[in-house]
């Protein structure tokens, strides 16, 4: 019977890297000692072949053989796509995008210069 590979699921914070995506896992814990739950923050490199993650997906990975120095996980499902927001300019500063009535400024005339 083959060993159970580990999973786990996370948010995608980086696609930058050519087929690496930086997927943030939380995972919370209940100390023994003073009765409060701990957050703890991992961030993983995992292999994406296809570069289908986008910033905010949210992704399992799945333990594999090393791939490189860092990477160790690949990217087994894209669980939630993030959302893509669609904002024109005129929804972010509306007074801003419109034209503003042009004003005429009329040329100032230049005194005359007196010789002595």
């Amino acid at each position: 019977m083959p060993a159970m590979k580990k999973t786990k699921v996370g948010q995608v914070l980086s696609n930058k890297m050519h087929k690496t995506v930086v997927v943030r896992v939380e995972a919370y814990r209940h100390h023994s000692v003073y009765k409060k739950t701990i957050r703890n923050v991992v961030k993983y490199k995992a292999h994406d072949e296809k570069n289908e993650c986008a910033i905010g997906d949210r992704v399992r990975i799945v333990e594999t053989r090393p791939l490189s120095r860092e990477k160790r996980w690949r990217v087994s499902e894209i669980l939630v796509k993030a959302a893509a927001i669609e904002v024109k300019p005129e929804e972010i500063e509306p007074k801003l995008i419109k034209a503003e009535p042009k004003v005429e400024v009329e040329p100032v005339a230049a005194a005359p210069v007196e010789d002595k």
